[in-house]
């Protein structure tokens, strides 16, 4: 099995936390044109938790808690919101500092964790099923080791217990890591934090480059200070002793794509099988390969996500 474990690789996570190299292109700078991405179902309520905005659709069935990663809002999951509000109560947070939101506090990851358990017991939520994307996902991961007998599933789309590449490092060493990034992001003035969300989305996020520049857009209209603290809080985690604490279904949709993962020599199910190391110890955990995709799957393979969710929904 591959383990990520060279400084090539932990460059490489490092160069996608902060957007990697700067593109060649000045799409960055043309006038933008209306975003395709950027319209947002209407939801039946909004309201906040604790800093976190909570946008809800549909008002029955088993509740969805939906949260999206790093510098992203609500636009990531409308087709998600399309495909589930009609049987289910979704929720659908933002959290602080991203997408146009009011700046995040200190320990914004901590946080955000006791206001989605605030949210579960405020509004009585019966055993919901949290889906997260990358953070979002790390996210639930850490509500179902608090909570594990209030949590009724979690789908983990490429969010995982500790940050890939890292998971060897000595605390200390993950620290410093942490802070370099904390620094890189968190210092960029706007248009910089833009053109490198742009260079991003077009190495890592997505397949098609003019949806990348589009989502680019939208995740640009977060603040780099926050985004800087939220990676920071991500890098220094380390979930992987609770997980066994968890009593929920955990299914974790892992996206590959053959060009990238062929530079950590990793096939289709190298790469589930170091999802599965990663994850060790989570009692009840299901793996499925999204491909071909890139970090945000559920752009670039939208029907192959929902039927995994709506599957996995099933077995519950």
């Amino acid at each position: 099995m591959t383990r990520l474990r060279n400084k090539a690789a932990l460059a490489a996570i490092f160069a996608a936390l902060v957007g990697g190299a700067l593109p060649t292109s000045r799409a960055a700078d043309a006038a933008p044109e209306p975003n395709r991405y950027a319209a947002a179902l209407a939801p039946a309520e909004r309201f906040e938790v604790a800093g976190v905005l909570v946008e809800r659709h549909g008002d029955k069935g088993r509740p969805l808690i939906l949260i999206p990663g790093l510098a992203s809002g609500s636009w990531v999951w409308q087709d998600t919101i399309r495909a589930f509000s009609s049987d289910h109560a979704v929720y659908v947070l933002t959290l602080p500092g991203f997408d146009g939101r009011p700046k995040a506090g200190p320990a914004p990851f901590a946080a955000a964790r006791t206001a989605v358990e605030e949210l579960i017991a405020r509004r009585r939520l019966d055993k919901p099923v949290i889906v997260g994307h990358s953070l979002g996902g790390i996210l639930a991961l850490a509500v179902a080791e608090d909570k594990p007998a209030l949590v009724g599933g979690i789908v983990s789309i490429d969010g995982l217990p500790v940050m890939p590449g890292t998971e060897d490092l000595p605390p200390e060493q993950r620290a410093q890591f942490a802070e370099r990034t904390r620094a890189q992001i968190g210092k960029q003035p706007p248009a910089l934090f833009a053109q490198q969300q742009q260079a991003y989305m077009r190495t890592i996020g997505v397949l098609d480059m003019s949806r990348a520049d589009a989502l680019a857009q939208l995740t640009a209209r977060s603040d780099p200070a926050s985004v800087g603290a939220w990676a920071a809080d991500v890098l220094t985690l380390d979930l992987r002793p609770g997980l066994k604490a968890i009593q929920a279904p955990v299914l974790a949709i892992v996206p590959y794509l053959d060009l990238d993962s062929a530079q950590q020599g990793l096939t289709p199910a190298g790469k589930a099988d170091y999802y599965r190391a990663l994850m060790d110890g989570t009692p009840k955990l299901q793996v499925a390969i999204v491909a071909p995709a890139r970090h945000f799957a559920m752009f670039d393979q939208p029907d192959a996500v929902i039927a995994a969710i709506r599957t996995f929904l099933g077995t519950l």
